[in-house]
């Protein structure tokens, strides 16, 4: 990549990031045209790809950008250092609420990434992945308290299952098109903090 691309004010780095997310979300990365990411963005293909050599380089830097957004956001909203899992995940869900906001096709994005099928970047999508799961997964694990569960529940299946609900609610959400900031976030919200509080009853150890 070339560094001109940093020396951009962050709102015209923002909105290349945005338009590439748009675009690549709503297609597989072969059937995604470069020139409607420029057009989306309001810049030329040629000083798109003066920015970035070529359509893979540009597309990977899309996928790693998405980890370091969600880390940095995650760990300012300081969701790795809770104990409790579920005062975690409202912190979590406070935290992808202000991406959305950011980046709304930044989701999509993601899912369409993690089941790209192509050989000439799927083998990268998934090291990436793995390294990054550990990334996210490292400082939460052994901050929690196993004892708030019920016995028999391992937290990793907890997560897991948590994390799969959510993300295919999500993009259901997300493959209707464009996000009402206002109306769908709301909605969002309020059935993330619906989602939880039925988790809770059912992974929560009861006291007394």
């Amino acid at each position: 990549m070339n560094e001109k691309f940093y020396s951009l004010s962050k709102e015209k780095q923002q909105a290349i990031i945005n338009a590439g997310y748009r675009v690549f979300s709503q297609n597989s990365y072969k059937k995604s045209p470069m020139q409607e990411v420029a057009d989306a963005a309001g810049i030329s293909k040629s000083l798109l790809f003066h920015y970035f050599h070529n359509k893979k380089e540009f597309y990977m830097f899309l996928w790693t950008t998405c980890g370091k957004i969600s880390i940095s956001t995650m760990t300012s909203y300081g969701c790795y250092d809770r104990r409790n899992l579920f005062e975690m995940m409202e912190r979590g869900l406070r935290a992808k609420i202000d991406i959305m906001k950011k980046y709304p096709f930044m989701g999509s994005f993601v899912i369409r990434a993690y089941y790209e099928t192509d050989p000439s970047i799927q083998p990268e999508i998934e090291k990436s992945y793995a390294k990054l799961l550990s990334l996210k997964a490292a400082p939460s694990w052994s901050n929690l308290d196993p004892a708030q569960f019920i016995e028999g529940v391992e937290p990793e299946r907890i997560l897991r299952e948590m994390y799969l609900v959510s993300e295919g609610y999500l993009w259901e959400i997300q493959k209707k098109g464009s996000l009402d900031m206002n109306e769908d976030i709301e909605k969002i919200e309020a059935d993330f903090h619906e989602m939880i509080a039925f988790w809770k009853k059912i992974y929560l150890r009861k006291k007394g």
